[in-house]
């Protein structure tokens, strides 16, 4: 079992393994502890086993790496909560960044993001998403690898040159929304986008390793720098979990989860997405459970995730929420409203009253029933608060097991590469087909007289000229009359 907290009663609040994989939500308002509540359930999955996946928003996770120090507050906490094994204690940790600079580089293709996703990164209209997924179907067929962005920008091209053809077989592409997406895919290069498309493509299996002593490595993905781009990054976590539902088998429900998944900011992957990306990730989160895998939205308010959504969302920890506003209120109530009622607890009035690192929290039972909600003092974390000093982080990532193999970029043969060569060769042929041509019109055309007249020529055409003119025909006959004379 896993220990989430304590309530007044002295009643452990514990989370069913077995259950984890039925979802779960963190929520409330920012400073509430909703960080230091991931930190705890993460290193408690891994120590069972179970690898673990987490953004890391602010940088501050990584002291999960680190044993916990003492201090005052943390034992006062273990105290209250009467925690008998509580023990401080590193964790095995995988670092893992979209650029690189803080973790392993994080990369896909092109062809494995696909165009919905994409369609929805680049923010297109469906016009252009529909000559998008024309340019995947045709690289289908052509068997063009599309695995970076000038990939696919050399795909959009010879859509664009060959557009006849295609209009007739897959209608109509026009010049100019092939180059509107082509702005657009400028745009993500421009904003770091290009870090995320390429060779090696991440491993699925490397985020679900466990170490020799049988912990689960729990995987951070640094995340300062890529919240500076929210749709990369939402995109990017949803194109993670598609990978995980297409590339796992089912399990069924095993004692415990392969992987539990933390989706911070959850709000960012449900802002403006259209209703198919919705369909699709309520899609995912549905059928991923018979993978094995848990998934976990952190958010401020329940109100972020859509109801299709949160209704699947089975383990809940709530932390305090603010009421300033009507809107507030209104949020207020919706989340105390999603919770089982605890006769003992007036739960719309105590989620604004919660302290920091303090919550409500209601988990699935044995037989999958929601438990009542409980006021619940949530563990203070084995591992350190905070972030790692920039040394130990260096000296934790240097030991990565999987040092040296996603550091090195590799850009092999793919549909640049294989339509820039048909283009030379046609020109080349084009060439010498023109060249060919031109030695057979020489050879077959007759030769030609100079054009150079000779003096007599010149005097003769001159002298015809002459006399067609009036004053010719005057010179002429002084002529003809000194020759014939007159007497």
């Amino acid at each position: 079992m896993i220990l989430i907290g304590g309530n007044q009663e002295q009643q452990h609040i514990l989370l069913n393994p077995k259950m984890a994989n039925r979802h779960g939500l963190i929520a409330g308002a920012t400073g509430t502890g909703k960080t230091v509540t991931l930190q705890v359930m993460a290193e408690a999955f891994s120590n069972i086993g179970v690898p673990v996946f987490a953004a890391d928003i602010k940088g501050d996770l990584s002291g999960i790496a680190k044993a916990a120090g003492t201090h005052p507050k943390i034992t006062e906490r273990i105290n209250s909560i009467q925690i008998p094994d509580y023990q401080p204690r590193a964790n095995p940790v995988l670092y893992w960044d979209v650029y690189g600079k803080h973790g392993h580089p994080v990369r896909t293709t092109i062809s494995e993001m696909g165009p919905l996703l994409l369609s929805n990164l680049l923010e297109l209209n469906d016009t252009q998403s529909g000559v998008l997924h024309i340019a995947f179907d045709i690289a289908d067929e052509e068997g063009l690898l599309l695995l970076d962005l000038k990939d696919l920008r050399s795909m959009l091209n010879w859509l664009s040159d060959n557009r006849q053809q295609v209009s007739r077989d897959y209608g109509n592409v026009t010049p100019q929304t092939v180059a509107a997406i082509i702005r657009k895919l400028l745009v993500l290069e421009n904003s770091g986008g290009d870090h995320f498309f390429g060779e090696p493509a991440l491993n699925i299996n490397d985020l679900m390793r466990v170490d020799q002593s049988g912990k689960g490595f729990i995987n951070l993905l640094y995340s300062r720098e890529l919240m500076l781009n929210p749709k990369i990054y939402s995109t990017f976590l949803l194109w993670m979990l598609s990978e995980l539902f297409e590339e796992l088998d089912e399990v069924g429900d095993p004692d415990k989860p392969r992987l539990v998944f933390f989706f911070d900011e959850a709000h960012l992957l449900f802002d403006h997405a259209p209703r198919i990306l919705l369909q699709r990730i309520e899609q995912v989160v549905r059928l991923i459970r018979s993978k094995g895998v848990g998934v976990y939205f952190v958010t401020q308010n329940p109100t972020d995730i859509p109801d299709s959504v949160l209704g699947q969302l089975g383990n809940r920890v709530q932390h305090a929420l603010r009421a300033f506003t009507p809107k507030d209120q209104k949020a207020v109530k919706s989340a105390a409203d999603t919770f089982r009622p605890n006769p003992k607890l007036d739960t719309q009035s105590v989620i604004t009253q919660l302290s920091v690192g303090e919550a409500l929290v209601s988990v699935l039972d044995e037989k999958g029933r929601p438990t009542p909600v409980e006021q619940t003092l949530i563990c203070p974390p084995c591992s350190q608060i905070g972030p790692l000093s920039d040394s130990d982080w260096q000296s934790s990532f240097n030991q990565s097991i999987l040092k040296g193999v996603y550091d090195d970029a590799v850009d092999r043969q793919s549909a640049y590469e294989i339509l820039l060569k048909r283009e030379q060769d046609l020109v080349q042929r084009q060439a010498k087909e023109m060249k060919e041509a031109e030695a057979i019109r020489k050879k077959s055309k007759p030769a030609r007289r100079s054009n150079r007249q000779s003096v007599g020529e010149a005097f003769t055409k001159t002298l015809v000229r002459t006399i067609s003119s009036g004053i010719g025909r005057k010179i002429v006959r002084g002529l003809l009359g000194s020759i014939l004379g007159s007497k």
